[in-house]
């Protein structure tokens, strides 16, 4: 929450990334409710655009062409981006379960999941074929596809289940897509063939005679193999594949080609007929993600919510639900992107209704929709509601021009949000919602500003610090400070770390402010005691507040807890943005101190983790981050340092510091000076997270940047080294940066080894000590 920001009255939930819901988030962010704080969860950081999809297995569109980046449009709405899967929710206590973090509670509800596999009904088929839902997961599949094909020789057979225009379009554009390929690598596509399953006595019974007609004559021409009225009944393992042998070269069926991949599965059909391939893909009716049927709300005799035409559950007022997951009853329909991309506006509209406790509009879908087709190659087949039927290349690049259209909603994005187009602050009916807005703005300041002792306390008994017999007085005690014992022979360490959010998920920052706080004491060989909490948490009504805190410290007392340091309490108040830090203090022997100041001549320099938190999150904040490039920085911020620390001191370390606020630059002048030493850095070894050097090509750096670049008075060849597109990275300041040592040179390589198989593997050399020497800059870059 950015300062100046209103107080949150009402929080809505996005559960799930799809067609529909990227709509909302964009309507949103174009028009903000304050007072409404909007939380998305999605298991992926990029959600495919289903449209696209065959293009992009035809080869005609690349992988970010068809994805839709969920963080920068996140961010746009304002929206917290949680990233995780939705496994369960109880609209009792209205909060939403997902599968790796604590329930999230909601006012609002909307969910947007997609449909599942509907695998299950084919004894053997789970876990076999590749259902092309999740789209994620098909993607992922058909890539190790492309890469097993085109690095053998052998025949593969390829047969796709279901024909109607999702299994048409599919195995035309994979025969495509992999022959395109095969050629432009010097391969045979000859040896590529395709097969389609359907229990139907037609292709695409679902679509008018023409289309069908053209279609058939295209999946002849393209030499597909179409097996009519034989639907898939069951899956077994292939013969090669069920003995284990995969890989190798079989005979073929009298042709003497070898299968290289080894007969993954065997389909067999109603009508006794048995069918050996090497991938099979399944593109049948989807089934219902199955935690609906078990939520408690109502659902269709098919496990999908059903709702009415508002798009709102049918059993819980609140509740929504759009694209494939949903049932609309009064309005059937099947399962198509075309109804999900139609319902977007319509949901944002009863959403914001839904918030203001205004009455819902009902949303009737099209009977008669456009529907294109396309045939693997540039060319597609048009129709609507059956009356106009169109064939050839212009169709595919009008199909073209809708997509690519579609998508740029969702990539360029507005940098400003026009104030006239803000509604009123809303959360609850009338004007309540504008009193209560008041009467939470007229905040106390001293201890006035404290969280109040009720929602304190609630949050605090569900926190489970990790007990230590050495804390006399803790978090469970009613005094008013704790009481810690140093045994015998230990010295204490001190270290305190506190900073804002550079993330919308308290949970995840939580575990980032914890993790951070504790790597002053690993860097110095110390083992974590205990730690108190400093919190800020944004003005809200009580809820908001209690949820907020209770998300941030479940998050950092599980890090506390891994680490064996106690929480022993703390401080909470309100302030205008969700902040948090720890005072940590440690305990260590008096003579395993690893400091700063013991670089010595002939050591290597190493760094454990990349570089580069600092200007992604300050493009983050401009929407100019992918979302990939965020997830990646945030799973190096909550990997703790404790490991790498314990193998430095094994490898006799002679100095170490964790990379912080100043940079990677700033912390060495610091050990360079301590130790009174030169250094020899190596830029082009420096390690970096996916999209840094790009957002720094793009002259995006953190506000703390410019201050860290006047440490460039320590580098003693400036001018060569600045010209280096790598350069700005020595001053990026870290989160919850890796570390920083000196390791004795005869011991470095086999110390780098061991870092990398303890889980950094980004951990790299980066430079050498060299003797003091006369020159007042002690620092020199190669680049």
């Amino acid at each position: 929450m950015n300062a100046g920001s209103p107080p949150i009255v009402k929080d809505l939930v996005l559960a799930g990334g799809g067609h529909s819901h990227v709509i909302v988030l964009k309507r949103f962010g174009m028009k903000p409710v304050p007072g409404v704080r909007i939380t998305l969860i999605c298991r992926d950081i990029e959600t495919p655009y289903s449209g696209m999809l065959p293009g992009h297995v035809a080869g005609h569109y690349t992988h970010d062409e068809i994805h839709i980046d969920l963080g920068p449009l996140a961010r746009f709405a304002s929206a917290r981006f949680y990233h995780d899967e939705v496994v369960g929710l109880d609209p009792v206590e209205r909060t939403v379960i997902c599968r790796n973090r604590p329930p999230v509670p909601y006012d609002v509800l909307s969910i947007d999941i997609g449909s599942a596999p509907l695998t299950d009904a084919v004894p053997g088929a789970s876990g076999v074929v590749v259902p092309v839902k999740p789209i994620g997961n098909f993607v992922a599949r058909w890539n190790a596809l492309v890469e097993r094909v085109l690095a053998s020789e052998a025949r593969v057979r390829i047969g796709v289940v279901g024909a109607g225009a999702g299994g048409v379009e599919m195995v035309l554009a994979m025969r495509h897509g992999l022959r395109t390929r095969l050629q432009a690598a010097g391969g045979n596509p000859d040896r590529l063939s395709f097969e389609l399953f359907t229990g139907s006595e037609k292709v695409l019974p679902r679509k008018p005679p023409r289309v069908r007609d053209a279609f058939t004559r295209v999946l002849a021409e393209r030499d597909v193999r179409v097996h009519l009225g034989g639907w898939v009944d069951r899956v077994t393992p292939g013969a090669l594949h069920a003995a284990g042998l995969t890989g190798g070269t079989e005979a073929g069926a009298g042709d003497g080609i070898g299968y290289g991949t080894g007969y993954p599965c065997v389909l067999h059909t109603g009508d006794g007929a048995m069918h050996e391939l090497d991938e099979v893909l399944w593109v049948t009716a989807a089934g219902a993600q199955p935690w609906l049927a078990t939520s408690g709300l109502a659902t269709d005799d098919d496990g999908f919510a059903a709702v009415h035409p508002t798009l709102e559950s049918t059993s819980h007022p609140g509740v929504f639900a759009a694209g494939d997951c949903a049932s609309v009853l009064e309005h059937p329909r099947e399962k198509a992107g075309v109804f999900a991309v139609r319902q977007g506006p319509a949901l944002e509209k009863n959403l914001r209704r839904a918030l203001r406790g205004l009455s819902l509009k009902p949303f009737v879908p099209q009977r008669r929709y456009l529907s294109l087709i396309s045939t693997g190659d540039r060319n597609a087949v048009a129709t609507r509601g059956g009356a106009l039927v169109f064939e050839g290349d212009w169709v595919w690049r009008w199909k073209d021009w809708i997509d690519r259209r579609f998508m740029r909603k969702f990539s360029d994005l507005p940098d400003m949000v026009d104030d006239s187009r803000i509604e009123l602050p809303s959360g609850v009916a009338g004007d309540d919602a504008v009193k209560e807005l008041s009467a939470i703005a007229m905040r106390c300041g001293g201890c006035g500003a404290k969280v109040g002792a009720t929602v304190l306390a609630r949050v605090m008994n569900d926190i489970r610090p990790v007990a230590r017999r050495d804390v006399l007085i803790g978090l469970a005690d009613p005094d008013d400070a704790a009481v810690v014992e140093t045994p015998p022979g230990k010295v204490t360490v001190h270290t305190v770390d506190s900073f804002r959010a550079m993330i919308d998920d308290p949970y995840l920052f939580g575990r980032v402010a914890a993790n951070h706080s504790l790597g002053d004491i690993f860097a110095m060989g110390g083992e974590p005691q205990t730690a108190l909490a400093i919190a800020t948490l944004p003005y809200g009504i009580e809820s908001q507040v209690e949820d907020t805190l209770w998300q941030m410290m479940t998050g950092a007392t599980e890090v506390l807890r891994e680490a064996g340091c106690a929480l022993v309490g703390g401080h909470t108040s309100e302030g205008a943005e969700l902040a948090l830090g720890f005072s940590v203090s440690g305990l260590i022997d008096r003579d395993g101190i690893l400091r700063k100041g013991g670089m010595r001549p002939g050591d290597r320099l190493l760094v454990t983790k990349p570089l580069g938190t600092g200007t992604l999150f300050a493009a983050d904040m401009r929407h100019k981050a992918r979302g990939t490039w965020i997830a990646a920085a945030l799973a190096m911020m909550l990997q703790s340092n404790r490991a790498g620390a314990l193998c430095l001191h094994r490898r006799g370390a002679s100095a170490c510091t964790d990379v912080t606020g100043f940079g990677l630059l700033g912390h060495l002048v610091e050990m360079v000076r301590a130790s009174d030493v030169d250094v020899e850095l190596d830029l082009r070894t420096i390690p970096s997270l996916p999209g840094a050097l790009d957002t720094i090509a793009a002259g995006i750096t953190s506000s703390l940047q410019p201050q860290n670049l006047r440490l460039r008075r320590a580098v003693r060849n400036v001018d060569g080294a600045a010209a280096d597109p790598r350069w700005p990275l020595l001053f990026d300041p870290q989160t919850a940066g890796g570390l920083l040592a000196s390791v004795p040179d005869r011991e470095s390589h086999a110390c780098v080894e061991e870092l990398r198989s303890l889980g950094y593997a980004q951990t790299s050399l980066i430079g050498r000590v060299l003797p003091r020497s006369n020159a007042l800059e002690p620092i020199t870059v190669q680049h």
